[in-house]
């Protein structure tokens, strides 16, 4: 009985959710301590607003299932490339290519959702093939190539809607000229279905989305755990070399994992402008959907399952950071958010510190020697620790 109990708490998986919830609660006790250093007579109100606010009401508990089913899909772009040994960090370019190709087919060519949500899947996996086949052709470095084309992907969008007359708002005798038209004016079958479900939870908010997210996540996981291609891809990010040697293909492995994580992110904008919420707005900053995405994937451990979770946490604490308002005024809000989260998802090496203190003292003889950490998990560190 002590040897499967030993066995259990020594587990992958009881030490990655033990890690995940470890790091979470650091990540709230700094945010406490700075609302404190912030607004001390209101610190505890703050912190409340923190912890409840996402339950304290059917519309606020709807705004945190909208928020997280993109950041889902952000976050599984992230943990399938950390899986497969890359570092997508051309995430939000994917993203922003992704909802700009959703939002031309539904309103520009008038076609329905799922029409745009395809849309948005082939535009984000071209975007991510791009540093993908540099990377697998030319081994340029697939970081610096996507970091490139985040800024590329937004000032060729810009460009884009900025020429085309019939996608902005003002077309549709709206007053704005600097974000995209309205869906519920321009082509309200171009919005994602609400399926009875905005009425339920009385939000406008609410729709089929977060079924969507968590749909793909458990494909994800299937492709990963259960498919040869799955191995394929993960054995590759262990080891490009011995991959090589054992007959795989990590060329074609390498631009397909960027081809595919490319492809979640561009869903992910699209589901997020298909909302009929949200409209996207031409500015000159990246959309930080995108980059929500890494602390995501972080706190899950890369697990596609996990993913799930940690999206709706982090939403959760966005949506009681909203409801701080007025007695924390807006960007002393973001600092205290920002800090949970980049302490949230410090998981790896809260897993690497629990597993450590879970090792029985003096080790086990008969214990195999442990595989070397794969590059995934080496890019993870260096996230963590940059």
């Amino acid at each position: 009985m002590k040897t499967k109990l030993q066995g259990f708490l020594n587990s992958a998986g009881f030490i990655s959710c033990l890690a995940s919830i470890a790091s979470i609660i650091v990540g709230l006790l700094v945010g406490l301590i700075l609302l404190y250093a912030f607004n001390a007579p209101f610190a505890m109100h703050g912190f409340r607003q923190i912890l409840t606010a996402g339950f304290s009401s059917l519309d606020k508990l709807a705004k945190v299932l909208y928020q997280s089913a993109p950041l889902i899909f952000t976050g599984l772009c992230v943990g399938f490339a950390f899986k497969t040994g890359l570092f997508n960090i051309g995430v939000t370019g994917q993203y922003t290519v992704g909802a700009f190709c959703a939002l031309v087919t539904v309103i520009q060519f008038q076609l329905p959702w799922y029409m745009g949500l395809l849309a948005a899947m082939l535009g984000g996996a071209i975007w991510g093939a791009i540093p993908g086949f540099f990377n697998a052709q030319f081994n340029v470095n697939a970081v610096i190539t996507a970091i490139m084309f985040n800024w590329i992907g937004l000032f060729s969008v810009n460009l884009a809607l900025n020429n085309m007359p019939m996608m902005l708002a003002n077309f549709w005798g709206a007053v704005n000229k600097d974000r995209t038209a309205a869906l519920a004016q321009a082509n309200p079958g171009g919005m994602i279905p609400k399926a009875g479900l905005d009425e339920l939870m009385h939000s406008n908010y609410m729709n089929i989305s977060i079924f969507i997210a968590i749909a793909f996540a458990i494909v994800i996981w299937i492709i990963l755990s259960k498919t040869t291609f799955g191995y394929e891809l993960k054995a590759c990010g262990y080891n490009r070399n011995a991959s090589v040697y054992a007959g795989i293909n990590a060329k074609r492995n390498i631009v397909l994992s960027m081809i595919i994580s490319g492809a979640l992110s561009g869903i992910g904008g699209g589901i997020y402008y298909l909302s009929g919420t949200a409209q996207y707005t031409l500015v000159k900053a990246l959309l930080p959907m995108g980059f929500n995405g890494i602390p995501t994937a972080l706190l899950a451990s890369s697990h596609p399952l996990g993913t799930i979770f940690s999206a709706l946490f982090i939403s959760y604490i966005q949506v009681g950071g909203d409801a701080m308002q007025p007695e924390f005024v807006k960007e002393i809000i973001d600092i205290i958010i920002s800090a949970i989260i980049y302490l949230a998802a410090f998981a790896l090496l809260m897993r690497s510190l629990i597993s450590r203190l879970l090792k029985p003292k003096g080790g086990n003889v008969n214990e195999e020697p442990k595989a070397a950490d794969s590059p995934a998990e080496s890019m993870q560190e260096e996230a963590q620790q940059a």
